[in-house]
């Protein structure tokens, strides 16, 4: 494992080295994916030099404890080694949790979907409310959050919003996410008070960049036209919305939310790097199977994942048996409660897989 670590100290510093040039720096394209790799190699390495220090003090104090005469010095090199020997096995253990391999996506962006299903106006409100949720928590966090594509319902709800979140370690901790989430409350506009249970689904994709997908625009069909929805005279007298279809995979995309058709090309062409990306990254994924068992956030858009019991104040994530009685906290945004357990789980999951105690 120590060869291992050293060989990622350097290539750390290699980085840093290249980041520290000019040619690199002014280039976004080479520098961005440099960056990521920095940041998820940080930990690793400011652990592992500090490990090394503690190595070094442990030696001195044996030392001091070896060759000096003084009782009350022995004594105090006792106790240091003591306290130093506690150190080394904490460092030890999380450098070990550290080398596991982790998910190479967790330091993107995320591509955030989150669609009604079935339970209609009621379920359109949910989509509304998980939306709210989400905003709170990126905003908490500080990331950024900008809308790409929504389609509004009629009694106040989202049919389907798609929000591109930029933060660091976004998609680490909302990757978790994707699934089905189940509600169970009594709607607004039931008079006899009945629980009723409606469903929505949330896509989290990591963000892609132009390096990371090849799209010949021969394979692109780009349609334009008027936006529908809110917004006035310009929405009935410009093309501005955009309609994407990639050929080759059928996939297809469009934003119409901005009145530049430019900005709603652009904001297409990233929904659809983003998802071809994802659908990549899920053949990869599926090729191995020990690492598709080894996540929690397993990305699975069809599989029930939670279940918002408002009645009950009760919040249950099926994945890992979680049962909280804090949903008015969670659904006001925080979400670490939820979160912490399942990041815990897979690096559980991640450490038993590759054989690490």
């Amino acid at each position: 494992m120590f060869d291992k670590l050293e060989s990622v100290v350097e290539r750390f510093d290699e980085i840093e080295a290249a980041l520290a040039t000019t040619e690199i720096a002014c280039d976004p394209v080479r520098s961005m994916p440099m960056m990521r790799e920095r940041a998820g190699m940080e930990e690793t390495v400011l652990c592992y030099r500090e490990w090394r220090r503690v190595l070094a003090d442990l030696e001195g104090a044996e030392i001091l404890m070896r060759d000096e005469s003084d009782q009350e010095m022995r004594a105090l090199a006792r106790e240091e080694m003591v306290a130093l020997g506690q150190r080394r096995d904490e460092l030890e253990t999380r450098l070990r949790e550290l080398m596991v391999p982790r998910d190479p996506r967790d330091d993107r962006n995320v591509v955030l979907e989150v669609r009604a299903g079935t339970g209609g106006e009621e379920a359109a409100l949910f989509a509304s409310d998980l939306l709210r949720m989400y905003l709170r928590y990126a905003e908490g966090r500080r990331w950024q959050v900008e809308e790409l594509s929504s389609s509004e319902a009629s009694q106040g709800g989202v049919k389907e919003i798609v929000v591109l979140i930029r933060g660091h370690g976004a998609y680490s901790r909302l990757k978790y996410e994707s699934g089905a989430h189940r509600v169970q409350r009594v709607p607004a506009t039931e008079s006899q008070g009945r629980i009723h249970t409606s469903a929505c689904t949330v896509a989290v994709l990591p963000e892609a960049e132009e390096v990371d997908v090849a799209i010949n625009p021969g394979d692109l069909r780009i349609d334009t036209y008027r936006a529908s929805g809110a917004g006035g005279q310009h929405v009935n007298r410009t093309d501005s919305a955009v309609r994407i279809t990639h050929l080759p995979t059928g996939v297809v995309v469009q934003c119409q939310d901005e009145r530049s058709q430019h900005k709603n090309k652009d904001r297409a062409m990233l929904l659809l790097r983003t998802k071809l990306y994802d659908a990549e990254s899920e053949r990869l994924h599926q090729e191995t199977a020990a690492d598709r068992k080894a996540q929690v956030g397993s990305g699975d858009r069809s599989e029930r994942i939670r279940t918002y019991n408002f009645p009950q104040n009760r919040l249950t994530d099926h994945r890992i048996n979680l049962t909280l009685y804090a949903l008015e906290q969670i659904v006001a945004g925080d979400l670490d409660p939820v979160i912490e357990p399942l990041m815990a789980a897979e690096r559980a999951a991640r450490l038993a897989e590759a054989g690490v105690g």
